[in-house]
């Protein structure tokens, strides 16, 4: 190769190198990284709840709930968690026939998690209060715990699935009808009386009749106001 045409390639790549060079730079000056002025914030959004407070969502009355729950819904809510769990053996979850009634942590052949461990060793039975909580919201109940289920939100649903699963196998039994702790579940909160709270008036805000006497119909035509009599009561 003569040394013309060894400089006419080197030109040419030069020149390529120097085309791509200026390509990138012009790039970044039409595209550059423009800086958010104001970084953006996270927007707490509030559920509406229609100006009513919402109602806590505690364990309720056992022996009163547990005698009109329906386990046949159950049944269907149980269909949620037959992806884990079973009532013949274990699976990624712990076999549940006669879950309620046992130790925590304890079904033969499962490993569970250190967490769940730790749940076990303060709780010594599912009942059916640390069932219905554990079942809202299994990761913010146990914590650890290798559920990842979301949790059955609904009051009903959880129930109704502990009613099926007392069912199978169950050893905790149902315990009395405690009527004072129903009696202020289904009590409502008594509502504000109307208008209290508000001023009330007092005194007539009608105009008074043309010609009427007295201090609040004086006027022009109004008749003279008589002397008191004598004997009268002093006002």
């Amino acid at each position: 190769m003569s040394d013309l045409t060894f400089n006419k390639y080197a030109g040419a790549v030069l020149a390529t190198c120097f085309v791509i060079a200026g390509l990138v730079q012009l790039s970044g000056g039409v595209f550059g990284e423009e800086k958010v002025a104001k970084p953006g914030f996270k927007v707490d959004v509030v559920e509406d709840t229609g100006g009513a407070a919402a109602a806590a969502d505690t364990p309720p009355d056992w022996g009163t709930v547990l005698k009109t729950a329906d386990p046949v819904a159950g049944q269907a809510v149980f269909a949620k968690c037959q992806s884990c769990h079973s009532l013949t053996a274990n699976g990624t979850g712990p076999n549940l026939t006669g879950v309620e009634g046992r130790h925590p942590a304890t079904e033969p052949g499962f490993a569970y998690s250190d967490g769940m461990k730790a749940f076990g060793e303060k709780q010594p039975v599912w009942d059916f209060d640390h069932l219905y909580m554990f079942l809202k919201g299994p990761q913010a109940y146990v914590n650890g715990t290798k559920m990842t289920f979301v949790g059955l939100k609904q009051p009903q649903d959880r129930i109704n699935l502990i009613a099926y699963l007392h069912t199978q196998g169950s050893t905790l039994p149902i315990p009395a009808p405690n009527p004072a702790a129903a009696a202020a579940a289904a009590t409502p909160a008594a509502p504000a009386a109307a208008g209290a709270g508000k001023p009330v008036a007092t005194g007539s805000t009608a105009a008074p009749a043309a010609g009427a006497g007295g201090p609040a119909g004086a006027g022009p035509g109004a008749p003279a106001q008589q002397p008191a009599t004598a004997g009268a009561n002093p006002k």
